[in-house]
């Protein structure tokens, strides 16, 4: 395959594909047999090519499938579709919530593809065609593709719940700034997953419920049970946002309580020795008549004046309660 083209295939009837060569495919993608062609987004070629070779097509459809930024969306074009749904992240050295974008023009006799990323959903389908096990149709296809990308954010559901309980675990023993860190990274993935999840949600609602021929019942029934676990995921996630707010509030409660309390012992300190101060301070000006200066013993009747009205200090704030 060329560098734009990343996959060519026939789609048969029996699960099973045949790689199209690259002279026939803009023939292939006419015909009346299922095609797919799966392009990089990325490639400066990738314009040039989907105008020239597919340039019955919407030039709206094209525009809409190289974008730069895409929301998971659906368009109905007389019995076709623009379909663009995203996907967890799986890349080595990217953040999950960097969600993958798939953006396809789909009809009974064409499937027509992109990404800016690898999409590991993309290339489940193209491997379970090789093994005879792939989509038949186009709407079976489209089904493939919504499953794939839609299972793989009960993994990532239950590390974010799960990171959720530790932390909360862990603020029972300690609070400190570095399991506030932590809840807010949760909170922050909670939150990108979910914006681009809702909208996925209500494409596949729109997707299932829409009049195209090539959609069977079987299909629709299974989209309806997709649905039905992305608007799971998407409450999921809400309450796992919820509960990262409580336990943020609650580790700022935590720490301020924790800082009061240092607060306050200083300030109990700060009056214990406050008249101290002064005592010390008022004897130690240099000039005359400061009384004791001729009595050997007038340092030590001072000290025991002193630890006296520590103790006096002490019992008149225990007897006020301030500590």
């Amino acid at each position: 395959m060329t560098s734009h083209i990343l996959i060519a295939t026939k789609i048969n009837g029996d699960g099973t594909g045949e790689v199209i060569n690259l002279d026939a495919l803009s023939r292939e993608l006419e015909a009346d047999e299922l095609a797919w062609v799966h392009l990089n987004a990325e490639h400066e070629d990738t314009q040039a090519w989907l105008e020239k070779e597919v340039s019955y097509l919407d030039p709206f459809i094209i525009q809409a499938l190289l974008e730069d930024e895409t929301r998971p969306r659906i368009t109905q074009i007389e019995d076709g579709c623009l379909l663009i749904l995203r996907g967890v992240n799986c890349n080595a050295g990217e953040n999950s919530e960097d969600m993958v974008s798939v953006r396809l023009f789909i009809d009974a006799h064409r499937i027509i593809s992109l990404q800016r990323r690898p999409v590991r959903a993309v290339k489940s389908i193209a491997d379970s065609l090789n093994r005879g096990k792939g989509p038949k149709t186009s709407g079976e296809f489209a089904l493939h593709l919504i499953t794939h990308l839609v299972q793989r954010f009960q993994h990532i559901l239950s590390d974010l719940d799960e990171s959720t309980d530790n932390i909360e675990e862990a603020i029972l023993e300690s609070a400190d700034l570095s399991l506030r860190k932590d809840i807010i990274g949760v909170r922050k993935q909670s939150i990108m997953f979910r914006r681009h999840l809702a909208p996925q949600r209500d494409a596949i609602a729109q997707f299932r419920s829409s009049e195209i021929s090539w959609l069977s019942e079987i299909s629709r029934r299974q989209l309806q049970e997709k649905h039905n676990m992305t608007v799971r995921y998407v409450e999921e996630l809400d309450a796992i946002r919820e509960r990262a707010q409580i336990v943020k509030d609650e580790i700022a409660s935590l720490i301020a309580d924790k800082l009061n309390k240092n607060t306050y012992v200083l300030s109990v300190i700060a009056a214990i020795f406050l008249p101290l101060g002064f005592l010390t301070g008022l004897l130690g000006i240099n000039i005359g008549g400061i009384p004791g200066t001729d009595n050997p013993t007038a340092f030590l009747i001072f000290c025991a004046m002193l630890i006296v009205l520590v103790c006096v200090q002490i019992w008149i704030f225990r007897k006020l309660k301030w500590f």
